[in-house]
């Protein structure tokens, strides 16, 4: 009995002293990305074409500042649909399992020899698992939601959530290539110091995306300000060739 407890003490020990540093923000950031750089571009895009038509400093920023506030609306709709409808999948799913293993128990228990039999464990081994997880009736359905299905159980606040990050990132984003225009009354000036801010936010931006998802994190910078700077270009360039018209 002394040994069992010192052997308990000495696991809980290893455990404090191991702690594992592993990411698990994943979703959030993916809504920060998509938020940031949709915000950062489009409106920049925007300003770029209207200063192209020579417009004034005040009406693009009144413009901008309106995409602004209805890109941020539209984008956190539709972030919230997507985990709404991604909630909705998994709720079905789960239904129609929990009903299979109400109805084909033993079809069901088959399946999870044949899932633990992939990963290298014989019929002496995962015989007492599948045994335990009958017994379990809610531990059986989460483990064949999670793997055989590879569903993950939806956070409940995950689609407000979502919404919020990806609508606040959004004006965060946006608000980067309109506020030059907030101070410089001269739109060709305002313009430029833009494309300097902009560039400059979207190659930072770049950088910490790749940092975050493990992609190179120079390239990702890179990939991030041209396609920034296409958008734009286009913008301005369509909006020359139609004045000119």
């Amino acid at each position: 009995m002394v040994k069992l407890v010192q052997d308990e003490e000495n696991q809980r020990l290893l455990l404090d002293d191991h702690k594992e540093k592993h990411f698990t923000s994943g979703e959030v950031v993916r809504d920060i990305i998509i938020g940031v750089s949709d915000g950062l571009t489009v409106p920049f895009a925007l300003a770029a074409g209207l200063s192209g038509a020579n417009a004034s400093s005040a009406l693009v920023l009144t413009a901008g500042l309106a995409e602004v506030a209805a890109g941020a609306i539209s984008m956190g709709l539709g972030g919230y649909l997507a985990a709404k409808s991604d909630a909705d999948h998994y709720y079905r799913e789960q239904q129609r399992e929990q009903d299979e293993i109400d109805t084909v128990p033993d079809t069901e228990a088959a399946e999870i020899a044949e899932i633990l039999s992939e990963y290298g464990l014989g019929p002496e081994e995962y015989g007492p698992v599948v045994t335990s997880l009958r017994n379990n009736p809610k531990a059986w359905l989460e483990f064949m939601m999670k793997f055989e299905l590879g569903l993950e159980k939806p956070d409940p606040r995950r689609a407000l959530t979502s919404a919020a990050t990806i609508a606040l990132a959004y004006v965060v984003g946006g608000l980067v290539p309109l506020s030059p225009y907030m101070f410089v009354p001269s739109v060709d000036r305002a313009m430029l110091t833009s494309v300097v801010v902009t560039l400059a936010a979207l190659l930072f931006f770049g950088y910490v995306k790749g940092r975050f998802t493990g992609n190179r994190p120079f390239l990702s910078a890179i990939q991030t300000a041209v396609i920034g700077a296409l958008a734009s270009s286009a913008a301005y360039g369509m909006a020359k060739a139609v004045q000119a018209v």
